[in-house]
């Protein structure tokens, strides 16, 4: 059975709380979660949420995860594949997208202005 994501009508969500780290990010790096909720332990479900780096905050090692992601660069600056000391790869700013397939390799990530991502991420429960 799916998980069924709550109905919104357009809104402006509260930006000023309800931003947490969910524990496998660096401080400074942030989620709030906009709709929906993803069960990893069951492989099911969809949420949106929105990803937020404080200025000079990055990732050190690249991400695996076993469902769908789509990525989309509100704001600020992202640097896709730096290494773990925060050093190089590749920058982008605002209007970027990105979509991965589970089991996709990313990153390592980081903001040198800080970010606001919008992402979606689900599992595709057709083919269980």
């Amino acid at each position: 059975m799916a998980i069924e994501k709550e109905h919104l009508e357009f809104h402006k969500p509260d930006l000023s709380e309800g931003w947490h780290n969910p524990g496998y990010y660096p401080d400074g790096i942030e989620q709030k979660i906009l709709a929906g909720f993803l069960d990893e332990g069951n492989k099911r479900g969809h949420r949106t949420r929105l990803l937020r780096f404080a200025p000079g905050k990055f990732t050190t090692a690249p991400f695996v995860h076993d469902y769908w992601e789509e990525v989309w660069l509100v704001s600020g600056d992202l640097i896709v594949g730096n290494d773990a000391d925060g050093k190089g790869g590749e920058s982008f700013t605002e209007m970027a997208y990105a979509c991965r397939p589970p089991g996709v390799a990313h990153g390592p990530f980081k903001s040198e202005t800080g970010c606001v991502l919008m992402e979606s991420h689900y599992y595709d429960e057709t083919k269980k």
